[in-house]
């Protein structure tokens, strides 16, 4: 499938930029931390991995960390959120499309890298924010469309409070599937989606006792 963004963008003006080239370096980049970690993956291997000049990566990269966020952000753009229905249907479809994703040796090492390095480096936190995070949700912008559309959701006049409502959202889903695969290193089956698809749209009360 072809990324809805497979090329970074730096701003940087120059020779017309090779799509090939971007995704041969971005996909030797994962490799590379696949095999070698953040602290092994140096811009040098890379390039002779993607079979480029070094001086091609410095000029479309400042740097690691932009590289390696980049290399990240491409596989989350392939989440996508077709319409299955309903909302119940669209979110434990994400869900186990998102775990799916996490549980690729590629993104998991990738991402738990990009995330510890940003604990000591505000920039790259932004950076992450921006380049994964933000354009992510699309995907809760896109759903509560359609479940406002359906009348499964109320619609609310005011953008900032739908904005935050969307951000709350995104946050909730994104965090209990990161966790749950990351760190519980739980598996996350129809069932599980299912039940916590039920606990994101009905509340607490949702949860039947044992």
């Amino acid at each position: 499938m072809q990324s809805r963004s497979s090329a970074p963008r730096t701003g940087r003006t120059g020779r017309p930029r090779s799509a090939e080239a971007d995704e041969a370096i971005l996909a030797a980049t994962r490799a590379a931390l696949v095999e070698l970690g953040w602290s092994g993956l140096t811009l040098g291997d890379v390039a002779t991995r993607a079979g480029v000049a070094k001086t091609t990566l410095y000029r479309r990269w400042a740097g690691k960390n932009e590289l390696v966020v980049d290399a990240v952000a491409v596989l989350f753009d392939e989440l996508e959120l077709p319409d299955r229905g309903s909302l119940a249907a669209d979110v434990e479809g994400v869900v186990l499309q998102f775990a799916g994703l996490l549980e690729r040796p590629e993104t998991k090492t990738a991402l738990m890298a990009v995330v510890a390095e940003s604990t000591s480096d505000a920039v790259l936190r932004d950076r992450i924010r921006s380049s994964i995070v933000d354009r992510q949700k699309r995907l809760v912008t896109e759903g509560r469309a359609r479940a406002q559309a359906r009348g499964e959701l109320p619609t609310e006049s005011d953008p900032e409070t739908a904005a935050r409502g969307s951000d709350l959202i995104f946050d909730v889903i994104a965090g209990a599937v990161v966790h749950r695969c990351l760190v519980s290193s739980k598996p996350v089956d129809t069932d599980w989606a299912r039940d916590f698809t039920r606990l994101l749209l009905s509340g607490l009360t949702a949860i039947s006792p044992a």
